[in-house]
């Protein structure tokens, strides 16, 4: 094709046309899946590719996703038929910590966990920590506002993001933010990037807030449950204390049970869930001692604390293990924390109104739940089990709760956003979009 060949004059092999190889970067983690085949893949490993490629496609008005490590859950990386995939995984410098400043300038295609070690080396550490740190990319994380398990004591994405990277819809570079803890001046283009899921632009590169690590050695806490109501009042409870745990994750029976199958780490499986968490600083036992005292004051029971970090690790597997055994259609929405009790106890009334099996995990210390759903895999039986995921998404908004805590909204939940934002709300977001992306060709009919 003559206009694909005069993108390939300026990548060269950098652009692939070979069809397996667009196929395997037109998919992501989601059951979303692409509903024809893009015409070309660019492996960036520059800015001024990502520019290239951009300018090629907003001339031609060639739809256009971006791709990190594929692990989002939303279906926002999905390649588009006649498309360009723009993959970032080859733009993956640390450029520079800065550890006077805690500051680090990563490349987008950085994985989480890599530049977490990195900062480790000058006592520093990187706050944000999706359960996919090990394989998620900083861009993915900044694209769609990523949250994890450190939220509850550190915030998400956004809140460590300093400044950005991004090439426009017509190729042009922007950046935005400053090294400076203050900065006023102008818009809050920082923010309107992050988590806008590639609809505005293609985050190439970041500068990014670092902590230092906590001195002394983590706690690792536990209890067990027999009723979801007295583990929502914990947690509640607990986040009212002057005891901030750094992590603080509810797991229910079933997700317990699975996870402990897929991957045995001694947990034992609790009559209705079990609370997880973990203290740091000098003083973590005692923070922890006084959390499980809160703990054992709504009930809990089976009270362990330990300095191995075991249990977070068998949390990170719930996506993996709860896949295996056929709970494949996830969800993600957000509550207050008052709220748990309330939407744990709705989504086992959904899970028998629906004759099917839902697991829940939950970041319950910022009231971030992923109920997942059991389903064979087939189109009729992913519909099935979208209606119930439609029912726990209706039941978190009549909480006072958001269609997505973290995951964003891709595709998957495109339908769901009139069921939280009003006409106003929606019209503005279409006219920045317009404003930014006017012939439309960035991960169009997503996000917004």
């Amino acid at each position: 094709m003559r206009e694909i060949e005069s993108l390939r004059s300026v990548l060269g092999d950098r652009l692939s046309t070979d069809a397996a190889e667009i196929d395997a970067f037109a998919r992501d983690s989601s059951r979303a899946q692409p509903e024809g085949m893009p015409v070309a893949l660019v492996h960036a490993e520059t800015t001024a590719d990502v520019s290239a490629a951009l300018a090629w496609a907003d001339a031609g008005g060639v739809p256009v996703s971006v791709r990190g490590a594929g692990t989002g859950l939303s279906g926002g990386a999905v390649g588009y038929p006649g498309g360009l995939v723009i993959s970032l995984a080859r733009m993956n410098r640390i450029v520079e910590i800065d550890a006077g400043n805690r500051l680090a300038t990563v490349e987008a295609g950085v994985i989480t966990a890599d530049l977490d070690a990195a900062a480790g080396e000058h006592g520093l550490f990187f706050p944000p920590d999706p359960a996919s740190a090990k394989w998620s990319t900083i861009g993915g994380n900044i694209a769609v506002n990523a949250g994890g398990l450190r939220c509850v004591s550190h915030g998400v994405t956004t809140d460590s993001v300093a400044g950005l990277e991004v090439v426009l819809a017509d190729g042009r570079v922007m950046h935005t933010g400053s090294r400076t803890r203050k900065n006023v001046t102008g818009y809050d283009l920082t923010s309107l990037f992050t988590g806008s899921e590639g609809t505005l632009g293609v985050i190439t590169a970041a500068t990014v807030r670092l902590k230092p690590i906590p001195p002394g050695e983590p706690r690792t806490f536990r209890a067990s449950f027999d009723d979801i109501g007295d583990a929502g009042a914990a947690v509640t409870a607990v986040v009212a204390s002057e005891n901030t745990p750094e992590v603080l994750e509810l797991m229910d029976a079933l997700s317990v049970e699975i996870i402990e199958s897929f991957q045995p780490s001694g947990i034992p499986v609790p009559g209705a869930a079990i609370l997880v968490g973990q203290t740091v600083g000098r003083d973590a036992q005692e923070k922890a001692e006084k959390i499980l005292e809160i703990v054992r004051a709504h009930r809990g029971g089976d009270l362990e604390i330990s300095a191995s970090d075991s249990l977070l690790e068998a949390r990170r597997l719930a996506n993996p293990a709860l896949t295996a055994q056929g709970l494949r259609v996830s969800c993600d929405v957000g509550v207050p924390v008052t709220e748990l009790a309330a939407i744990f106890r709705g989504i086992d009334e959904i899970a028998r109104q629906h004759g099917r099996r839902i697991s829940t995990v939950a970041h319950a210390g910022d009231g971030n739940l992923h109920p997942t759903v059991e389903a064979d895999d087939t189109p009729e039986e992913h519909r099935a089990a979208e209606a119930a995921i439609d029912d726990i998404t209706r039941l978190a908004l009549s909480l006072g709760g958001t269609v997505t805590g973290e995951h964003g909204v891709g595709s998957v939940k495109k339908h769901e956003l009139s069921w939280q934002l009003d006409a106003a709300t929606l019209d503005v977001q279409a006219a920045i979009k317009r404003a930014l992306d006017p012939r439309g060709i960035l991960t169009p009919g997503r996000g917004i």
